[in-house]
């Protein structure tokens, strides 16, 4: 079963339980992927739809920020429950090991040496873990072991 279809049978899944969070969570999904195949014209591959939901759980890991700031518990909890559900579908994420092995074998191959060859690296080891690990933590990975 596609994720595509995986995503309509929980979106019936949810009306018949009137789940409205996973409702409105699966919906904001079926949204973003419909969306992208007009504007590209074309049907997304699993991988692509996997990229929309990882998209779709930075921005709410950001919006978790500003709701703290502005003392907004009740949205706070709203979120991290939307991001528990975006994260059911998309694969096992990465171990901090596993993707410290990742960028170090991304250095060696790169033969980097300074955070200017951050953008080399990167763009080895993003392709690798789409949906597998958050950009901002390797980042900071690869941050620790370039000087």
């Amino acid at each position: 079963m596609s994720l595509k279809e995986k995503l309509m049978e929980d979106l019936k899944a949810s009306m018949k339980n009137k789940d409205k969070v996973r409702k409105n969570t699966v919906t904001m999904i079926k949204a973003a992927v419909t969306q992208m195949e007009v504007d590209n014209r074309m049907a997304l591959t699993d991988d692509d739809v996997i990229g929309i939901i990882a998209k779709q759980v930075k921005q709410k890991k950001d919006s978790i920020e500003d709701f703290k700031a502005g003392n907004r518990e009740d949205l706070v909890t709203l979120t991290e429950e939307e991001i528990a559900i975006l994260t059911e579908y998309l694969p096992e994420q990465l171990s901090l090991e596993a993707l410290e092995e990742i960028v170090v074998n991304a250095i060696k191959e790169t033969n980097a040496q300074t955070k200017k060859d951050m953008g080399k690296i990167m763009g080895k080891i993003m392709p690798l873990i789409k949906g597998k690990a958050d950009g901002k933590q390797v980042n900071e990975i690869v941050s620790k072991y370039l000087s």
